[in-house]
């Protein structure tokens, strides 16, 4: 079972030979690419390594509890 494809948007610009870009809805995603398929590629890696560290510091921090709900 494969995971569907979240849809961000890439806003990115021409620093010198370089290609920058971030992460508009994930704010410190930010990567670079000396071409704008480098730079893709770049950003997807930050994104998979950011998603990685998130899940592992909410797991440390996370507490579980069984409550009872009504409807």
């Amino acid at each position: 079972m494969s995971i569907p494809a979240t849809r961000l948007t890439l806003e990115y610009w021409k620093d010198n030979d370089w290609y920058v870009g971030q992460l508009r809805e994930v704010p410190g995603v930010i990567s670079q690419g000396s071409t704008l398929k480098e730079l893709e590629a770049n950003i997807q890696n930050a994104y998979q390594l950011m998603i990685k560290e998130h899940r592992v510091t909410l797991r440390r921090r996370a507490k579980t509890k069984l409550i009872a709900l009504t409807a």
